[in-house]
């Protein structure tokens, strides 16, 4: 028997390129110019290069190609008409298998990972661009800018804003960053649009997404990163020239005098934050300007002349401390839990009967509560945008959790009756409601019997202090609601609203001005509903107030007195090793009085 032959070891052969490359070339130009014109056959030459590629044979001409996939008789035909041309311009003998002399390979690419540039011909023509072969060329990725006026386009401009303001901290919190970007976005930040369920706010996301944005610590602190202070910087630019664009001249006529005291007005408010740039502008728009004075006060709305520019900048700016009377509208505002999910029917007719009773109410997230009214800025549509100005809006100290009994049966099984009730009296309204909603007859049925559920309600008015409403079924609470309503406005209607911080203690509610006219400060809603947040980052006394409220029998008034002492367990604890015995760290809690009676506390005993 023979021996077999040595194994033969050595390195591996690099495979030869495509042994076709005329042909390839040619079905890249075809290619590239179907792709130019946006015609679909682009797709189809882009499947027959691919074919090529794999192809190891050469080919004599382009019917030997119809073996291959993707190869029709068109692409044949177009071929062949191709490769009579080249015979005719280079001979008979002229090889197909190669490239001309000094041509490029098809596809080739330069340092900088592009196509290789047009080659000239001797006689100054341009030869037909090379394209890549095969996989085709690379599509530029397309820069991701916001539309005007959307939710992206406020954020990135608000915030490079915010950052050009001496002394800033650099970035803004998820609050105060709603509230200045919604007078530069069409729509709500807060509320969806009807039939949807995004807001302004969602595109923060694709800016973060696009690296264009970034989000740390909790709460959130949004800041740009360097991406996204050149695009803010680039948008606010574009802002600024298209504000900054003469008109054409008055005397023109043709009904455009009213257009340019716009622009002039327009101009004017932008300009309040930087005094040179108003002393730049050119003489003509300068003349306009005075011209829109002269209008303003020909019509009657004072003099302006030998005013301070700080006069000027008041006129032009509402004042943002307070509400007077008759400036703002008592609404009602509903969480969409009460009007979403559940029994729908029932849930709608709550809604129904508001809207039979001509009550102004607004369904929104609320954090806390299920009603509760605020008092609205009335605004003014401005021209050419879509939506009209968001109004500030305070809350009144007036907050309802409505409860019907399996709800109420529900929340005391699960604990969420006392969570709820300890964080409406942390919310920072001074009234809260419980409407509870049901008769004995509906508590027939239920987990808990009905004397638990009724203790379970005079202890929420006697013991933690809650004002009690009792209906029967959901049209009485819309009546409820209704009456309210329209109690509220009346109570409000001649007064003048401050807004106050939360942190903020004691109502001067009852103070009146020098005036005569009474005034009373409440917080912004905003404010409230970002406090109210029930997962937010708290504090250790706030924790600590948690856990002690989960014992058994200790109240929020008794968690609150303990916390008065001892705001953390380390301060608790410290004060328990200091106890001489077991007696005295029996007593040690015994002594603490809670509420306005100031009872003693249930004393217990904390074990390692």
């Amino acid at each position: 028997m023979p021996d077999p032959e040595p194994v033969r070891f050595g390195r591996k052969r690099a495979l030869p390129s495509c042994p076709n490359p005329l042909f390839l070339q040619w079905l890249t130009e075809l290619r590239d110019e179907a792709k130019e014109k946006g015609l679909k056959i682009q797709y189809t030459y882009q499947k027959a290069i691919n074919s090529l590629n794999k192809y190891p044979l050469p080919l004599k001409n382009a019917k030997e190609a119809k073996i291959l996939q993707n190869f029709g008789d068109g692409i044949c035909k177009i071929l062949d008409e191709k490769l009579q041309r080249y015979y005719r311009e280079n001979g008979p003998n002229a090889s197909i298998h190669c490239l001309p002399k000094g041509a490029p390979p098809p596809g080739q690419k330069d340092n900088n990972n592009r196509l290789a540039p047009p080659r000239k011909r001797n006689d100054g023509s341009v030869e037909g661009k090379e394209k890549g072969g095969g996989g085709g060329t690379k599509r530029k990725k397309r820069e991701y800018v916001p539309q005007k006026r959307s939710g992206g386009y406020a954020v990135l401009l608000t915030l490079y804003r915010q950052a050009q303001i001496p002394g800033s901290k650099g970035y803004m919190l998820k609050m105060e960053l709603q509230t200045e970007a919604q007078s530069l976005c069409d729509k709500s930040f807060t509320v969806p649009d009807l039939g949807s369920k995004y807001t302004a706010w969602s595109s923060v996301s694709t800016l973060i997404q696009k690296n264009l944005l970034i989000k740390t610590h909790n709460p959130a602190r949004y800041s740009l990163t360097d991406e996204g202070l050149a695009l803010a910087e680039r948008l606010e630019s574009v802002e600024r020239d298209v504000k900054n664009i003469p008109g054409e001249d008055i005397s023109e006529g043709d009904g455009r005098e009213e257009e340019e005291e716009e622009r002039v007005v327009d101009l004017t408010e932008s300009g309040d934050d930087d005094s040179d740039e108003e002393e730049q502008l050119p003489e003509s728009l300068s003349q306009r300007a005075t011209c829109a004075i002269q209008l303003s006060r020909d019509a009657g709305e004072g003099s302006l002349q030998g005013k301070p520019q700080s006069t000027l900048t008041s006129i032009r700016k509402p004042n943002r401390e307070s509400l007077l009377p008759g400036a703002y509208e008592i609404l009602l505002c509903v969480d969409f839990i009460e009007t979403t999910g559940g029994s729908h029917h029932r849930k709608q007719e709550l809604v129904k009967e508001l809207q039979r009773n001509g009550v102004a109410f607004d369904v929104r997230k609320l954090n806390v509560g299920d009603f509760l009214w605020v008092a609205r800025e009335k605004v003014t549509p401005v021209p050419g945008q879509l939506r009209a100005p968001v109004g500030r809006e305070l809350v009144l100290d007036y907050i309802i959790e409505r409860k019907r009994m399996d709800d109420l049966c529900g929340s005391i099984i699960d604990g969420r009756f006392r969570e709820q009730k300890f964080r409406l009296k942390r919310c920072g309204l001074r009234k809260p409601i419980y409407l509870v909603e049901g008769s004995s007859s509906s508590a027939a049925h239920l987990s808990l019997p009905e004397s638990t559920l009724q203790q379970a309600i005079v202890n929420t008015q006697v013991v933690d202090g809650f004002f009690v409403k009792r209906v029967q079924d959901v049209r009485e609470s819309a009546a409820y609601l209704t009456v309210m309503t329209r109690y509220l406005t009346k109570l409000y209607q001649n007064r003048t609203l401050f807004c106050r911080s939360r942190e903020l203690e004691g109502d001067i509610s009852s103070n009146e001005e020098e005036g005569g006219i009474p005034f009373c400060s409440l917080i912004s809603f905003a404010e409230f509903n970002h406090g109210a947040v029930k997962n937010k980052c708290q504090t250790v006394r706030e924790v600590f107030a948690r856990q002690l409220m989960q014992i058994s029998g200790l109240s929020g008034d008794k968690a609150a007195a303990i916390l008065g002492q001892y705001s953390s367990p380390h301060s608790l604890l410290a004060a328990y090793e200091k106890c001489g015995s077991e007696a005295e760290k029996e007593k040690l809690l015994s002594c603490i009085r809670y509420g306005k009676l100031k009872r003693l506390a249930a004393y217990f005993i904390i074990t390692d």
